[in-house]
């Protein structure tokens, strides 16, 4: 279960959350909304988690599940406070260990209840404030901590992942100032979902680093509107939405028709960490926890109207300009990098199958837009190659134009590439999707514009 690569800042509102004490308690409901769960690990230090709100899932996969969790990791998860205990502040630590041996140990710990849902028409969120282990650079080899949540109806089959759906709400790798939040769903590998990155966005923290303070994490669960969605924030910015209309209406239900439980954990080694170099090795140190200062879930009941549909896009972006790649609204699969082209700045990378890159509010104007061209790379192997290709408003629209690209002579080897559109004219989200028959990456993109 693989989260990998949106983003805003606010800096004042994270810098707000950031300078509250390592102790804060759960903030209360805001007017209109009721606390269901809450916990603010208050209690003495060694002691283990409140066992009437938690429970422990120990050894190496749950019983008959997929082994090592269905991921890859490596250590082997226990109920010993080495592993899982308060520290007298009013912290959970979830530290992993290593033995004398080179065997990993560690801690994850998942609410008893497993209904949370928002009611019919309301909306539910699950938000925690939490460090993420202060460890960086190769001893964070192999670390992958994460507060997330299963669809209740995983617990007792373990092998209908994903289509009983997954939000996560917090994920890390290898110590890197990054948090990506995914909803993974449909089925798996591929899918309307494209597992098994699901669909994922990203965002660093502001002020200290996430691995140097606190921040808050949370995903919001809206049913008040004609389109239900997920929305994930950092310090209280929404960076990543995802909506009903992004996938069928099977997928949708199957993932959100029932409750979920939450989950905290630090993994070690796996799926994730091997995307971003592997590990744990010789080089990782073990002993860095993920502090938790407390989790809470808030539900806000149904008004019995729905909110009004969404206006059209405000026209922010200029279609006859140059779009940089990377300024997206929403993404996923893609990866930012430096780029050598000229002009410098970054490019999207890793582009393959599957991936997407959403621009909002490109506003082509009232003569028709025939053209679009995009500054592209590909390092690709003989045989593999892809479309790059224009969709308005969904991903699941028809391309209005699209063009091959394969092998340049390197990733970082780039040319403009035109292609004739449909006409188009007025204000559209603008979606760039690439598709191949390969799974193998095979396009970075610098920039997109379009022309007459």
């Amino acid at each position: 279960m693989i989260a990998l690569v949106s983003t805003l800042g606010l800096a004042a509102a994270s810098a707000a959350l950031v300078a509250l004490p390592a102790s804060a308690s759960a903030p209360p409901p805001p007017a209109g909304w009721t606390t269901v769960f809450s916990d603010d690990f208050n209690g003495p230090a060694g002691s283990g988690v409140d066992t009437a709100n938690w429970q422990y899932t120990t050894g190496t996969s749950y019983p008959g599940g997929p082994a090592n969790f269905g991921t890859g990791e490596v250590e082997t998860m226990t109920s010993s406070t080495n592993n899982v205990a308060l520290d007298g502040a009013g912290n959970l630590r979830i530290t992993p260990q290593r033995d004398a041996a080179g065997n990993w140990t560690s801690g994850r710990v998942e609410t008893k209840r497993s209904d949370f849902q928002p009611p019919a028409g309301g909306k539910l969120r699950i938000e925690a404030r939490l460090q993420m282990p202060n460890v960086t650079g190769a001893a964070a080899k192999g670390y992958w901590p994460a507060f997330w949540a299963l669809g209740a109806p995983f617990r007792g089959n373990w092998w209908n992942w994903p289509g009983i759906g997954e939000l996560d709400i917090m994920e890390n790798v290898q110590g890197l100032n990054n948090n990506w939040s995914t909803m993974h769903c449909g089925t798996s590998p591929g899918g309307p979902c494209n597992e098994t990155t699901g669909i994922g966005g990203q965002k660093a923290c502001d002020g200290a680093t996430c691995q140097g303070g606190f921040h808050t994490y949370a995903v919001e669960w809206d049913r008040s509107g004609p389109t239900e969605q997920m929305r994930f924030s950092l310090d209280g910015v929404t960076f990543h939405t995802v909506s009903q209309n992004q996938v069928d209406a099977t997928t949708w239900t199957n993932a959100t028709n029932h409750g979920y439980f939450v989950i905290l954990n630090v993994a070690m080694g796996g799926g994730f960490p091997g995307a971003y170099g592997g590990g744990p090795d010789a080089g990782t140190q073990p002993g860095h926890p993920l502090v938790v200062d407390y989790v809470t879930v808030q539900q806000a009941a149904g008004s019995g109207t729905t909110t009004p549909p969404t206006t059209p896009p405000s026209g922010n972006r200029d279609a006859y300009g140059t779009i940089q790649a990377e300024s997206y609204d929403q993404q996923s699969g893609v990866v930012k990098e430096t780029t050598t082209d000229s002009g410098g700045g970054q490019d999207l990378g890793s582009l393959a199958n599957g991936d997407w890159a959403l621009y909002r509010g490109v506003n082509f104007g009232t003569t028709a837009a025939r053209q679009f061209s995009a500054r592209v790379a590909s390092g690709a192997a003989g045989g593999v190659s892809g479309l790059v290709e224009v969709r308005l408003d969904s991903r699941s629209s028809a391309p209005i134009g699209s063009f091959a690209v394969a092998n340049t002579g390197g990733w970082q080897s780039w040319r403009t590439v035109p292609a004739n559109i449909s006409g188009v004219t007025g204000t559209h989200d603008v979606y760039l999707t690439f598709t191949s028959g390969q799974g193998a990456d095979f396009v970075n993109v610098n920039w997109l514009g379009f022309g007459h």
